[in-house]
């Protein structure tokens, strides 16, 4: 009996033993809660903002540059009133600085009434926006996708790349930033919308389309963009004969319910027609600054547009000699705008023979589309291109980076750590450039110096000049060292002044000396 009753208290201690082992939380003091999708989600969300502000923080140590922020802010007599009513009816009739964004100068009088003219405070909130769109960019793209790892590479990419730097480290490029919140806003709304379509959620999705135009027109092709994720990540479009054999890369984990084309295409009416209101109302604030085609040929646009497109690529896999660029106004080399051409065309064709992989023909529309208002082919002031323009264009490549990676690590069976380091290899290298493109943004003196180091423009040489001229602009301790004297400062500035007529002089003898120079 004491036999049967010692195996009987045996058979308890296991069942105890093995309940232990296997009821949820058992055994949490030794191995840990392992963490909830949700409670990783935040975790990564966190990091991806802590990292971004950490690398950004010297920017709040960072002056205004008499370059746009003299008339965004330093000497606007509206944005200094501060939030109130004249200042916000100015706001919504003014096409200062030629452009209408009432949300952008909103945007600056607030910061004004908070901070004065402490740039400090001016360039934290940029900052801020900035590690906000990238962890947005990151909910966004992990809620429409389901996939963690792909989103993550594109939010970090997108807020480490240092061709973002000149939209945040410059203050009057608060509209870019501004205008991007609202425009992943805009794309979060519609896909609430798609799972469900309603009135009430499309109307939300028209109201931040509106904010986000209100802050910046670049975003006026949004539109056309939601046609591309309705093809891909949502799913919207119509079936076709090859849905059944998408690999799983390309299946829609968002279950939002298929619309006719032609549905989809009705539903985006009242956002096309905001796009046109938008371009009406920038093409008359912008009539000054939009360049006739006896200034700038049509064959020269169609030139520069292509090797923009190729420069941006280029300077997305290779972000090295960033600055301004201003327009030659001449026939580019062939070779250049060949071989750009030729890019563009290969990239276009293996998109559509990999046309299964449905985000890489959104990637890449998505990059091609986007730039479209600023690519050149309607010219508005001097440049050639610039870098705030890849602020939203440059996530279509990296949408096909990361998913690319990711599906090619899936079917080489690639270990994660394997995935892992060279990934943080890559976003620590863009990590050292950002750092060391945003000490170029020190002050005014320094972002006139990069640039003639890197173009060796007329325009920079006049602008480093005027800076060394001002007794007020802002400099570093190196710089006032280095120019200790007024005598060395004059000399200095004598020097960029006879640098800018030499070039000016030998581009009139061209015959091609840009527009820019006669103002």
């Amino acid at each position: 009996m004491s036999r049967v009753r010692t195996l009987a208290k045996t058979r308890v201690q296991g069942r105890k033993h093995l309940n232990a082992k296997t009821t949820p939380g058992a055994g949490r003091s030794f191995a840990g809660k392992k963490p909830t999708s949700k409670n990783l989600t935040t975790m990564l969300c966190l990091l991806l903002a802590g990292v971004t502000v950490a690398l950004y923080s010297p920017v709040v140590g960072h002056s205004f540059v008499v370059f746009d922020d003299r008339d965004y802010v330093t000497a606007n007599p509206y944005v200094h009133g501060g939030l109130s009513w004249s200042t916000i009816k100015w706001a919504f009739t003014a096409t200062a600085a030629a452009n209408w964004h009432p949300l952008t100068w909103l945007s600056h009088a607030l910061d004004y009434q908070l901070f004065a003219l402490n740039p400090a405070g001016h360039h934290l909130d940029s900052l801020f926006i900035h590690a906000l769109n990238a962890v947005g960019l990151f909910l966004l793209l992990g809620w429409v996708t389901k996939r963690v790892g792909p989103s993550l590479l594109v939010a970090a990419l997108f807020a480490l790349h240092p061709i973002n730097v000149e939209s945040v480290a410059w203050v009057a490029e608060r509209k870019n930033v501004l205008s991007t919140l609202f425009f992943f806003l805009t794309i979060g709304a519609y896909a609430r919308y798609a799972l469900k379509p309603d009135w009430r959620r499309y109307v939300l999705v028209v109201v931040l389309f509106a904010a986000g135009l209100m802050a910046k027109p670049m975003v006026i092709t949004l539109p056309f963009l939601l046609l591309l994720l309705d093809y891909w990540p949502l799913g919207r479009t119509p079936p076709d004969g090859a849905q059944s054999v998408l690999p799983s890369s390309s299946s829609f984990s968002f279950d939002a319910p298929r619309r006719a084309l032609s549905v989809l295409v009705m539903e985006k009416l009242p956002l096309l027609l905001l796009s046109a209101a938008s371009a009406w109302i920038t093409l008359k604030a912008q009539r000054g600054a939009v360049r006739n085609f006896e200034e700038f040929p049509f064959p020269i646009r169609m030139e520069n547009a292509i090797v923009a497109y190729g420069m941006y690529l280029w300077k997305m896999i290779w972000p090295a000699r960033l600055a301004f660029y201003q327009h030659s106004v001449i026939a580019l080399p062939a070779w250049q705008w060949i071989l750009s051409a030729l890019i563009l065309i290969g990239v276009t064709a293996l998109v559509v023979i990999f046309r299964r992989k449905r985000y890489l023909a959104v990637g890449w529309f998505w990059f091609l589309g986007t730039l479209v208002p600023v690519i050149g082919l309607v010219q508005v002031g001097e440049a050639s291109m610039a870098d705030r323009y890849a602020y939203i264009s440059l996530i279509g490549i990296f949408v096909m980076i990361a998913w690319g990676l990711d599906d090619l690590a899936t079917v080489k069976k690639v270990p994660t750590v394997w995935r892992v380091i060279p990934v943080l290899c890559v976003l620590m290298a863009l990590g050292f450039a950002t750092s060391r493109q945003l000490s170029y943004w020190d002050s005014e003196f320094d972002v006139w110096s990069h640039t003639v180091a890197m173009t060796d423009d007329p325009f920079a040489h006049n602008a480093v000049g005027a800076a060394l001229m001002n007794p007020n602009a802002a400099m570093t301790r190196q710089d006032l060292e280095d120019f200790d004297t007024e005598q060395k400062r004059m000399d200095e500035a004598r020097r960029h002044f006879e640098r800018a007529l030499e070039i000016r002089s030998r581009l009139a003898q061209k015959g091609t000396c840009p527009i820019w120079l006669d103002h």
